[in-house]
């Protein structure tokens, strides 16, 4: 009888601590704003060519299943203050990418964690937000957040100020994860510089943003300490005409790198239309003879792609890609996609080179935080008069946004 009174008496008193430890955690987690995306993505890839497919790794097929969880945590710390974290769920590495799972070689495994963000923003100042820490790169060159992709990050601070019609943003980092995210990595490898040495260098960066009637403008320079520095130069703007909705947006980047005599230059025009169940995209871009090597990702502003078509770091290059989509239902947009992409092998080969793919693709959003779509098409790289990728290819792709 006396061991049982005193368990329960250490019983009473583990749930009175308990109770009292929980109840300020309680306070703190209703200060707190949780927002997200989680992605499942499966890809079918089958190169029929008989040469090796330099880009995706060698003939035959490859199928993988792919995950990405992106958690978003928000504190007002105070009214001028607000803590951020990010958290993604997915890489196994610094590139803040997916967990990528090979069907045919790897049983199942869990995936990695990582801080991706941890920032302070401070608004006390009218108009004006102050970001300090670890955060996206949030630059015409970067991808600060993506659902389903790898993310730009560095540790700094951000500054953005409205003045009327006109917003300045500036920023200083110096330190990113650009050594391994983002589709320039190799690139600058092959120039030179390690992938240690990019993610350390200091990046300087700075904007202005306005808008004219319905035309939005921006300018923006950034400088790369000791690897390069790139200006570009964007309008957009978006009219309705009765029926019908037209969009056209065009930029010019320019990007010099220090260690080098190549300029790399990419100019871009969008246009687009939307009619009743109708849609329609076409795309134009091209680089100077010495390459497009303008981004430190193609899914960047300055960046231009389809599928597996782009113009990354591809000299003399023509490109071209045609959408037409149809809504079929209030949920269900059906598209056919074409992409096309000439250019030579490099600076100082002329050989010439093509990329060509052209799919179906069906979006499907069966709720406001719920969407879904299936591609399936087809991919060819000739390399020459060599076909080194023949790639027949199918995705599934879910995404649910919270």
């Amino acid at each position: 009888m006396k061991k049982f009174v005193k368990m329960s008496l250490i019983a009473a008193i583990a749930v009175a601590g308990t109770t009292a430890s929980a109840q300020p955690l309680t306070e703190a987690i209703k200060n707190v704003d949780v927002s997200g995306t989680m992605v499942y993505r499966y890809n079918d890839y089958n190169n029929d060519a008989s040469d090796s497919d330099a880009r995706t790794g060698t003939e035959g097929s490859r199928t993988s299943n792919n995950y990405k969880i992106g958690l978003n945590l928000k504190a007002k710390v105070n009214d001028d203050v607000t803590a951020n974290t990010r958290f993604v769920i997915g890489s196994q590495n610094a590139s803040a990418s997916w967990g990528s799972l090979n069907t045919q070689s790897n049983g199942d495994t869990n995936l990695d964690v990582e801080l991706s963000q941890a920032n302070f923003a401070y608004t006390g100042i009218a108009n004006t937000t102050v970001i300090v820490g670890k955060q996206g790169l949030t630059t015409p060159w970067t991808v600060a957040i993506d659902p389903s992709g790898n993310e730009q990050t560095g540790t700094g601070i951000l500054a953005m100020s409205t003045l009327g019609p006109v917003t300045l943003a500036g920023a200083y980092f110096n330190q990113t994860n650009v050594g391994e995210s983002g589709d320039a990595v190799d690139d600058f490898t092959a120039l030179g510089y390690g992938t240690g040495d990019i993610g350390s260098k200091d990046i300087y960066t700075a904007g202005v943003m306005g808008k004219i009637g319905p035309v939005a403008l921006d300018a923006w320079y950034l400088d790369m300490d000791d690897v390069f520095d790139s200006y570009t130069l964007g309008a957009n703007a978006s009219f309705d005409l009765d029926s019908v909705t037209l969009g056209g947006d065009i930029r010019y980047t320019s990007l010099d790198l220090d260690n080098s005599s190549n300029d790399n230059d990419l100019l871009k025009l969008t246009l687009t239309a939307k009619a009743g169940i109708f849609d329609a995209k076409v795309a134009y871009a091209t680089t100077d003879n010495d390459g497009g090597l303008v981004a430190l990702d193609t899914d960047s502003t300055v960046g231009i792609s389809a599928w597996s078509v782009d113009v990354f770091n591809k000299a003399d290059a023509d490109y071209w890609q045609v959408r037409l989509g149809f809504q079929v239902l209030p949920s269900l947009n059906i598209s056919a996609n074409y992409a096309n992409v000439d250019y030579k092998a490099s600076a100082t080969d002329n050989t010439d080179m093509e990329d060509e793919e052209y799919y179906a693709q069906f979006n499907y959003q069966m709720s406001k935080n719920l969407s879904a779509y299936l591609r399936y098409g087809v991919y060819t790289e000739d390399n020459g008069s060599t076909e080194v990728v023949d790639d027949t290819r199918g995705r599934i792709h879910v995404q649910y946004k919270f």
